[in-house]
């Protein structure tokens, strides 16, 4: 192989010349301006330009006036974008919530008394003798649930004292007039009108409680899940656009695209997730993905997804898009 042979392959050279934006971030010499920072993810490259598609695929979403879904897991009411959450529904941006039932039982414990900021390494045996709960760096004194147990009993009596079996949507509603912090999510989704789905309402302390009522105070309550579901698709069936921002994965991701498969797809959507599509997980998959099974509509740059923890982004997104 002679000498030119070899450079061929080390330097092939390109005679194409590509018409896409050059690479370039933002500059920093001059006054600082926020949303020109944001507006410069777009050509940064990696999820920056991501998250700028995400922002553009948002405020596409309000100039539809599509009807929009927020979906999220109860790390997010955990952290502080709780108080995102709520600002969102408070404003008028969002019309669907769909969330975990820890997400309730956060909101609610969060209304009195507040968790702390801890530390990622912690003894953890030690922490459980000191009656601390640990979510990430998060700490949650377990004095938390000894309260919620008594207000959600307080609570049940009232909820079940003319009906027997109940929905999700009507706990959540119920429940959030009850509350008094304006940064509560379901405070907001309550003033506002805006329905909670929690198809998982027993995953967590919510689901204890209700056991121990049921076996202790009352054998004859319970939740109805299926006239929920029936309502989001029918609503969703009666919105001629829809947008989709899914914060994090699991069933309020999947309960959100699943419900528009009736009407054909979601016509617009964002994912924000750490979630790894090699294992197959529902939480993992990517928008295009939710496209072979007709969850999202297939349209020029209808979707996109943000690899990225959500405290990172979430609050930018909002930002941008909303504000």
């Amino acid at each position: 192989m002679t000498d030119d042979e070899s450079r061929d392959h080390v330097v092939p050279g390109s005679d194409e010349a590509l018409s896409t934006d050059d690479v370039r971030g933002y500059d920093f010499r001059g006054e600082f301006d926020f949303g020109e920072l944001l507006e410069s993810y777009a050509t940064t490259g990696f999820q920056a330009t991501q998250l700028a598609e995400a922002i553009d695929i948002a405020e596409r979403m309000q100039d539809e006036d599509a009807t929009i879904y927020l979906t999220c897991t109860s790390n997010i009411i955990s952290s502080g974008l709780r108080e995102v959450v709520a600002a969102l529904i408070r404003k008028g941006y969002v019309d669907v919530l769909i969330t975990t039932s820890g997400s309730l039982t956060e909101d609610v414990i969060k209304t009195e008394k507040p968790f702390k900021m801890g530390e990622w390494d912690a003894d953890e045996a030690e922490l459980r003798e000191r009656g601390i709960n640990r979510l990430g760096n998060i700490f949650v004194p377990s004095d938390r649930y000894v309260w919620l147990e008594e207000y959600l009993y307080d609570f049940f009596d009232d909820f079940f004292a003319e009906e027997k079996v109940r929905t999700p949507t009507e706990f959540a509603r119920e429940l959030g007039e009850t509350l008094d912090d304006e940064d509560s999510v379901l405070k907001q989704a309550a003033d506002n009108d805006v329905p909670v789905y929690c198809p998982a309402l027993t995953d967590a302390e919510v689901g204890n409680f209700l056991y121990y009522y049921r076996q202790g105070y009352d054998s004859e309550v319970g939740i109805e899940i299926l006239d929920d579901y029936d309502s989001l698709i029918e609503d969703g069936l009666l919105s001629d656009t829809t947008g989709l921002i899914a914060v994090g994965g699991g069933v309020p991701k999947h309960h959100a695209i699943m419900t528009n498969l009736f009407r054909g797809g979601a016509d617009y959507v964002v994912y924000i997730s750490t979630g790894m599509e090699g294992d197959g997980s529902l939480s993992g998959a990517p928008p295009n993905e939710a496209v072979s099974w007709g969850k999202i509509k297939e349209a020029e740059k209808n979707y996109t997804q943000i690899e990225a923890e959500a405290t990172l982004v979430f609050p930018l997104l909002v930002a941008a898009a909303f504000e």
